[in-house]
């Protein structure tokens, strides 16, 4: 292994294990003295209706809040956005400033960033048997179904699958998942651009690993935009902001509960990554770009706010929803949005464009008309409303490719949280499931 890689897991370990014997012995103690202690309590409506709201699981990185928004351990967006180091030249937060916090809970020195970007570039060569698996599949197959068949390929070279065959201490578990974390992490751009490149670029070539550049300065070259300055700092925020979002997301949760099977880090992100696929997770700034170019054809590049209004009633009196906009947990406008809508304001570039002049407007018109409307629970922009424009400002139009770049984001929150969930001795989750025959008898007897 190469002296810088091993120099800097050696430093990460040695964090953690200053840190881990606290929150060992913190569960132990809600486990001894509060076990009995209630949380909540269980209604049909969680049941039947998604197990939304239900506390019912442990996660460390992040908390969201539905006034607040997110708080990644402890810090808004904003806090985030000043006290993370960005990549050398740029002024976003990175990847690898977000996935230290993550783990650790603590802010990154610049040195521990450079340390963490260079260590990631040393791992982030694709095994020659994943670069020949990905490079047979058919062009027209998803790119999701791509990535994850990718990422459980990965699992050839697992250390923790290869450690728990030999006999590993229970106690020890969290430092191979650690290993096979920081690879998983360090190779996802390299695999979700080949998949790229062959679906949409196959003419070219995939240029190598720049060990001078951070995680998402590398997955935006090896796309083929690396000289965009602009894109790699969006995506260097975007990637930063999607990392995590709790744990009851259905991406995160399907890590958590593979991952609690002792699956090691690629088969459990495989299997998040095609809940992620699904449309009612990560398919949503897709759909709203989409609609914004339909209303774009409908009321030209330049609309009034009466003719966005006109076309929101439009979308909703013909039975549609208006995407981009209510969350499940949020009751007040998205952080996330917020923070890309400041980016897109920092951007002389982006100030005279049509779509994002459009996501602008229909942010000001959207929220009363839904709130006249009467449905929704929730009538705030959300981050996608404006992620996916933007990408498509920067060129990156191929939309069936957008959650790929999801994927590539969300396995920093996923992965923070199986290294804890070893660290603490989690246990398989299983959750008691019942019949409405069941619950009949309860509501009879209630």
């Amino acid at each position: 292994m190469h002296t810088l890689i091993t120099r800097f897991l050696q430093t990460l370990k040695e964090t953690l294990q200053e840190i881990i014997p606290a929150k060992q012995a913190q569960i132990k103690e809600l486990r001894t003295n509060h076990a009995g202690v209630k949380v909540g309590d269980v209604k049909i409506e969680n049941i039947v209706g998604g197990m939304r709201g239900l506390k019912a699981m442990l996660w460390e990185g992040s908390v969201l809040d539905p006034n607040e928004g997110i708080r990644f351990h402890g810090l808004s967006i904003p806090d985030c956005q000043k006290a993370l180091p960005p990549a050398h030249g740029g002024q976003e937060i990175i990847s690898e400033s977000m996935l230290w916090l993550l783990l650790t809970g603590q802010i990154p020195s610049h040195q521990q960033v450079r340390d963490f970007s260079r260590s990631l570039a040393e791992r982030g060569e694709l095994p020659n048997h994943v670069a020949k698996l990905v490079d047979a599949f058919p062009k027209t197959l998803h790119p999701m179904t791509q990535l994850a068949m990718g990422v459980a390929a990965l699992n050839h070279d697992s250390s923790f699958a290869a450690a728990y065959e030999k006999g590993i201490k229970k106690s020890e578990y969290w430092e191979p998942v650690l290993e096979d974390s920081l690879d998983l992490v360090a190779k996802l751009p390299a695999l979700a651009a080949r998949i790229y490149r062959n679906a949409y670029k196959p003419e070219t070539q995939l240029p190598p690993i720049d060990k001078d550049l951070d995680l998402v300065g590398n997955y935006v070259n090896m796309l083929g935009y690396g000289d965009n300055k602009s894109l790699t700092e969006y995506l260097r925020l975007y990637i930063a902001l999607h990392g995590d979002h709790e744990g009851g997301n259905v991406s995160a949760h399907t890590a958590h509960l593979v991952g609690s099977a002792l699956s090691d880090p690629y088969l459990s992100y495989s299997a998040a990554l095609l809940g992620l696929a699904g449309p009612l997770h990560g398919l949503a700034n897709q759909e709203v770009l989409r609609w914004m170019l339909e209303m774009q054809k409908a009321v030209g590049e330049d609309p009034s706010h009466d003719q966005i209004r006109e076309y929101l009633w439009k979308t909703l009196k013909g039975g549609q929803v208006v995407p981009g906009y209510g969350h499940g947990v949020l009751r007040k406008p998205d952080p996330r949005f917020i923070a890309l809508q400041q980016f897109s304001a920092s951007r002389a570039e982006l100030k005279d464009s049509p779509i994002i002049q459009l996501v602008n407007k229909t942010s000001e018109v959207a929220p009363g008309v839904l709130t006249e409307h009467g449905k929704a629970k929730s009538v705030h922009p959300n981050v996608d409303a404006v992620s996916g424009c933007l990408l498509y400002h920067y060129g990156l139009t191929e939309f069936k490719y957008y959650t790929v770049i999801f994927g590539v984001s969300r396995v920093l929150g996923c992965v923070s949280q199986l290294v804890w969930d070893r660290a603490l001795g989690l246990p398989i989750e299983r959750p008691k499931s019942v019949s409405m025959a069941d619950l009949q008898k309860i509501v009879g007897s209630a």
